[in-house]
């Protein structure tokens, strides 16, 4: 099944009344800036459909950030229109505007001398929310980013990893719920392990909240992974094609897309497929505090030699040997942090580098909220390579060879 298949799967489960962006418009917009002769960003022509992500990918100066900027007018077009949902917002008040677009760059921009929570409330504050209902959202933002509120409300950004500040980013500017989201290589400035987590959690959002999300890279890997659309612009932002990462991989529309695609086209291709489109395994798991008497008979029949335990809102906590459950019970067990956890959005070249480093030869999966929802483990990514091979997962031209030479 492909990426496409699955979100048209998505979007009839849920219903189109689960789209809470809107629509954008980019009608012959241009920037030019004084003393130059040629524009940076010429004529643009774009549409941006309401709960999609459309990534904005090309060469250093080819204007993709300045073409987003202008979306919340931190930069101001010179000519043309941009409309979101019916609004063109060349006519509204340009710190109005921005109240209303999330916005998210590389490295978080917190305010370092704000704690945790007042960052994340400083929108919804400038909205003149209740005191109440500020509070109240600042617990939802960080609960939905996975930071508990308890534990990071009150803490200053020096205190949290790059990652958490990053998760603290996203939560601020989805706190005052506004329909756009704009992000400027936002997961550029971490390592790989924390990048992949970020780009999973922002697709795990983007399931629940379905914004408009408009996001700048660099990374031609993180556009396929994370984009419902991709925009290749080159100079000017001339939109040398714009399409579905599978259209694009399999029918580049020119040599420019060609060579920016570059070498290893087979490898992408496991960016094409999800978590949630192969079959999950089971694993044996109990609660914490529970009798795992169930839990170590589901282990015996599995052939498994540990047992998972969630917490009491089924999330994953960690894995835990049959010798130490039966020799210490389950009353308390900490989270692993370290614990390789996919959600249901990763992919499955995801899957697969995380299951070379996995302890257990077995990853996690988990769905909403962060609850655990199954097991992958070898033999899936195996089988579903075999499938990719086979042309029945979104890459019909694509073997197993190819994929072992693109590694290579």
């Amino acid at each position: 099944m492909t990426r496409e298949d699955s979100t048209e799967r998505e979007n009839s489960t849920e219903g189109s009344e689960s789209v809470h962006g809107e629509q954008i418009v980019l009608d012959g917009v241009t920037k030019r800036y004084p003393g130059t002769s040629s524009a940076a960003v010429d004529n643009v022509e774009m549409t941006i459909p309401a709960g999609e992500i459309v990534m904005l990918v090309g060469p250093s100066g080819c204007g993709k950030t300045t073409t987003m900027k202008m979306i919340n007018r931190l930069i101001e077009p010179t000519e043309g229109r941009i409309l979101i949902g019916d609004e063109d917002v060349t006519d509204k008040d340009p710190d109005e505007l921005r109240r209303h677009v999330g916005y998210v760059i590389q490295g978080a921009g917190l305010f370092p001398h704000y704690t945790v929570g007042d960052n994340i409330a400083l929108v919804p504050r400038l909205l003149k929310w209740d005191k109440k209902r500020v509070e109240d959202r600042v617990n939802e933002m960080l609960d939905l980013v996975s930071l508990d509120p308890d534990t990071y409300k009150n803490r200053y950004p020096r205190e949290l990893s790059g990652g958490q500040q990053q998760r603290v980013g996203v939560a601020r500017a989805l706190a005052a719920d506004p329909p756009v989201l704009l992000m400027d290589e936002p997961f550029g400035a971490v390592d790989p392990i924390t990048r992949q987590r970020l780009q999973d959690e922002l697709l795990r959002l983007q399931v629940e909240l379905r914004k408009t999300i408009v996001f700048v890279t660099h990374d031609f890997d993180e556009a396929v992974k994370l984009g419902d659309r991709i925009a290749i612009l080159d100079v000017g932002s001339e939109i040398v094609q714009y399409d579905t990462p599978e259209q694009i991989l399999t029918n580049p529309a020119s040599d420019f897309v060609r060579g920016f695609v570059g070498a290893g086209s087979a490898l992408k291709q496991l960016n094409l497929t999800r978590v949630r489109d192969v079959k999950l395994d089971e694993a044996a798991y109990a609660h914490i505090g529970d009798d795992p008497s169930a839990a170590l008979a589901k282990a015996e029949e599995l052939g498994r030699s540990h047992i998972m335990i969630l917490d009491d809102k089924h999330r994953p906590q960690r894995w835990v040997s049959i010798e130490d459950v039966n020799s210490g019970g389950i009353e308390k067990v900490s989270r692993d942090h370290e614990l390789e956890v996919l959600s249901m959005t990763s992919t499955l070249n995801d899957a697969l580098d995380t299951m070379l480093t996995s302890r257990h030869r077995v990853v996690v999966v988990t769905g909403a909220k962060n609850r655990y929802e199954g097991v992958v483990r070898t033999e899936t990514i195996m089988d579903a390579m075999q499938a990719i091979q086979q042309g029945e997962v979104g890459a019909s031209e694509t073997t197993v060879e190819d994929i072992e030479e693109d590694a290579r």
